[in-house]
């Protein structure tokens, strides 16, 4: 094993995409836990998780290429591939065996009730999500941690999609801020 146990982040991106097995493993041995919890918020199926983070790394690997610094960093690329992956596996494999993604209830909505997960108290975030204000906190739980769409969301809170999208883009921002 190599005496180098961190990376910055553009070194540990050029090993990646010289297909560098030991940057691979740093890769995986040092976000695998948080994309996981982002995974399992979405697909409550440990065994199903774990597949999904597999080929979450998978399409790491094969896809380090098209990462692109300007658009974001290197997590927020890895987490959308999680993310976007675990909504895939619902939706696909759920619906093959006969599981309904479980729509949006009128309950839901009407509460305005944004359910904060409690894995997601490991990586801090359950504390900062609190900060936000509850329409933000709602809007970022249905979408990133049940994985609705933003025409479900819009449809469900009777709402634009446009502002749907903004006022998730602002959340984000905010959140970002707090994390900072």
């Amino acid at each position: 094993m190599s005496t180098q146990t961190t990376y910055e982040e553009q070194d540990l991106i050029l090993r990646l995409r010289q297909q560098d097995d030991q940057a691979f493993s740093y890769l995986y041995d040092h976000y695998s836990g948080a994309l996981y919890g982002v995974i399992k918020q979405i697909v409550p199926d440990l065994e199903l998780a774990n597949d999904v983070l597999q080929e979450v790394f998978v399409n790491i690997w094969r896809k380090i290429g098209s990462y692109d610094a300007s658009k974001g960093r290197l997590f927020t690329w890895m987490l959308n591939i999680a993310r976007n992956a675990a909504i895939d596996k619902t939706r696909s494999k759920a619906y093959q065996e006969g599981l309904r993604q479980q729509s949006l209830t009128e309950d839901t909505v009407l509460t305005g009730v944004a359910v904060v997960h409690p894995g997601m108290d490991d990586y801090g975030l359950k504390k900062q999500l609190l900060k936000l204000k509850e329409e933000q906190r709602l809007l970022i739980d249905l979408s990133y941690y049940h994985g609705y769409t933003h025409e479900q969301i819009a449809k469900a809170l009777n709402m634009p999609v446009g502002t749907v999208k903004t006022r998730i883009r602002s959340a984000l921002t905010q959140l970002r801020t707090l994390l900072s």
